[in-house]
């Protein structure tokens, strides 16, 4: 059983469904604290002009602890600002008449107050489109009462049967390897270099754009997009 624990980011990039495409379970990671100016609520898009920010207004002044799965959203409209926005940039894309129809209902479908049930109707919308069937569930369905980061992690993959567990590179910076290995769960880091460049408007091609920025460009081939790139950990 492959796991990965992340937190929910709005229309996140390739890499992040690159992961959701390795494992059988992805655990959306709702119970930790809401950071601000992060990809929670917000991503980037290339427009004609250069890159832009989409993001969705939320309610954070004076709620300086609060929990992503308590995070609500600010602006009722923002749905249909953000799907006018891409319409706009994107009209000229390759599969533009393919996929507008999937990113319109996707958008007209999110209507949630809360931003991480509007996230995981995102993400599972764009893992259906992409024929990604990993199962996705909140850290919040989980009995967690480790405060230490790594214990808490392996403590997630215990109750979900994980032998293996995959993470992205920064988490480096805080892992404990030795907390794996003490539960025989596998730890591998997540690769996110040499993926395939497309056919890319508005200039220099960038990488780290919503995954939208793909499906628009290469319709139902993006998934060729999606490289399995990740190594196991070292052993030191």
């Amino acid at each position: 059983m492959k796991v990965a624990i992340n937190q929910s980011n709005y229309i996140s990039w390739k890499g992040y469904f690159d992961m959701i495409k390795n494992v059988d379970l992805f655990i959306l990671y709702d119970d930790v604290q809401y950071t601000k100016r992060d990809w929670r609520n917000r991503n980037k898009i290339k427009a004609s002009h250069g890159l832009q920010w989409l993001t969705i207004p939320v309610n954070v002044k004076g709620k300086y602890h609060q929990k992503i799965k308590e995070v609500t959203i600010s602006d009722k409209t923002w749905n249909i600002r953000h799907l006018n926005t891409l319409k706009v940039a994107y009209s000229k894309s390759k599969f533009f008449k393919d996929v507008f129809p999937f990113v319109e209902g996707m958008y007209l479908e999110a209507t949630h107050h809360n931003l991480s049930e509007i996230n995981f109707h995102v993400i599972t919308s764009i893992c259906n489109y992409l024929d990604i069937n990993t199962k996705i569930v909140f850290s919040s369905e989980f009995d967690l009462t480790e405060q230490d980061r790594t214990k808490r992690l392996v403590d997630i993959c215990r109750q979900a049967s994980a032998t293996e567990y995959i993470s992205g590179p920064l988490a480096k910076d805080y892992i404990t390897k030795a907390e794996f290995d003490a539960h025989n769960i596998k730890l591998n880091w997540m690769s996110y270099d040499n993926y395939p460049i497309y056919d890319q408007l508005h200039g220099d091609f960038v990488h780290k754009v919503s995954i939208l920025d793909l499906l628009f460009n290469c319709g139902k081939e993006s998934i060729n997009f999606l490289i399995k790139n990740h190594k196991q950990a070292d052993k030191s």
